[in-house]
Parts: C-alpha cells; sequence; structure tokens
C-alpha cells in the first residue's frame, strides 16, 4: 500500500501594527501554510474482510509501527489494525504480538464459526508463521455502525491435528447473536500411541450483548480442565 498522508492546516494569526489617526489601519493578509506529516509505517498489509475471501470494499490495513527484541532476543510487533467498510475508515485499534517470527502475517474470518459467512459483524484474526507448531495470536472483533470492539483474544497451536484452540458456540446459527459462548479445548497424544489421544475443555465462557458493549463472564474455573476423554485421532477429527 502506498503510504498515506495528511494534511493539517496551520494558520498564522494576523498581525496588526497600530498606525497614529488620522491613518488608516491595514491588515496584513493572513498566510496559510500547509504541514504534511508522514506516518511511520515500516510496512503495510492489505486483509480482506468480505467473508468470503476476496477483495472487496471491506478490508482491514495492517500498518506495523515497531519492532523491539528483549533480552532474550523475542520480538514484540506492534500493530495499528484500520478497518474500511465500503472503502471508507471506520475505527482503528493497536494490538501488540510477542513473539513475533519473521514471515508472519494475518488471516481473517468473517463470523464465529470456522469458516466466513457473510453478513456477520464478528471478525476472527489470526496471526503467525504459517506452519504447523508455531504459536498463533487471535482476536475476534466486533464491527458494526463504526463502533469497533476487541471482544476475546486467545493463542492458538497446532501440529498435524493436534493442538489447542478456542471453539465459538452460536446457539441459534444468528449471524449476529445477542448470546454466544466458548471454550479452550486441547487435543493431545499419548505417549506410546498416536492413534489415541486425550481432548479436554476449559474455560467456559459466556458472552451477552448489554449496554451497546459485550460482555463476557467465566462459567468454569479459570485454567481448570471441566471435561476429559480419551479418544482416537480419527474419530474426534470425525465429528
Amino acid at each position: 500500500m502506498k503510504t498515506r498522508y495528511f494534511f493539517f492546516l496551520f494558520l498564522l494569526i494576523s498581525c496588526q501594527k497600530p498606525k497614529s489617526e488620522p491613518q488608516i489601519t491595514h491588515k496584513i493578509p493572513e498566510e496559510t501554510t500547509a504541514i504534511i506529516v508522514k506516518e511511520a509505517f515500516l510496512k503495510t498489509d492489505t486483509i480482506s474482510i468480505s467473508g468470503d475471501g476476496e477483495t472487496s470494499e471491506n478490508y482491514i490495513l495492517a500498518h506495523l509501527l515497531d519492532q523491539k527484541a528483549d533480552k532474550d532476543s523475542i520480538l514484540t510487533a506492534k500493530y495499528q489494525l484500520d478497518f474500511y467498510q465500503n472503502k471508507k475508515k471506520a475505527a482503528s485499534s493497536k494490538i501488540s504480538v510477542t513473539g513475533y517470527e519473521k514471515g508472519s502475517g494475518f488471516y481473517s474470518i468473517v463470523g464465529l464459526g470456522r469458516e466466513s459467512i457473510k453478513n456477520s459483524s464478528f471478525i476472527q484474526l489470526d496471526f503467525g508463521y504459517p506452519a504447523c507448531g508455531y504459536v498463533h495470536q487471535n482476536y475476534l472483533y466486533y464491527l458494526k455502525n463504526n463502533n469497533l470492539q476487541l471482544v476475546h483474544q486467545w493463542n492458538v497451536m497446532t501440529d498435524s491435528g493436534w493442538g489447542s484452540w478456542v471453539e465459538f458456540v452460536n446457539p441459534g446459527e444468528k449471524a449476529d447473536p445477542e448470546k454466544f459462548y466458548c471454550k479452550s479445548v486441547s487435543f493431545e497424544p499419548e505417549d506410546d500411541n498416536d492413534e489415541m489421544g486425550t481432548v479436554s475443555y476449559s474455560d467456559s465462557i459466556v458472552f451477552s450483548w448489554s449496554g451497546n458493549r459485550w460482555k463476557k463472564q467465566l462459567l468454569s474455573a479459570k485454567d481448570k480442565t471441566y471435561f476429559e476423554k480419551k479418544i482416537s485421532f480419527n474419530e474426534f477429527h470425525g465429528q
């Protein structure tokens, strides 16, 4: 994307030199100076949020603002996300990604499911290196009438069908429900048999629409497993 420019208008205050009477007072014409400010983006990526993966009038400009490494050489990247609807900027959000890997990028899904659906105000963003075994950071945004809210944030790691992630449950399967749920899912292989695994659920959360905002409530003990079951790899992924 081309770097965008903003123009700020700086108005010089007109000066007026007093004259002795009966001389006529003349005002010095006002001068206008335009100052051009260039935003310091390291790079900008375009993310489609059309709901079908195609380029559309709805998209996100992900501007990389900064990258810094700590004493352990772990990179933290800061992004500004500009959300556009009908090619007009609707809202912005800033996020920090810890454990940034060169070559990482964004992927989006519209809605609360695993596949994009149209006419939903929910946008799921996945950020990470496009390979198995890497931790991805995920964000659930709600954008409607230029109002943007980061509803939930979680990490995902998958490797050949095993790993951990979050599943959303939308009881009425509506594009914009008034209540929905999510749970953290872990599926790990047995030590001596990679045909079998253990699935476990934790952190059950209900999201409710209240006061023009999404509010969430934890229904189970935080970070504690409330369901566990041994199941074959094929049966789990065939469900």
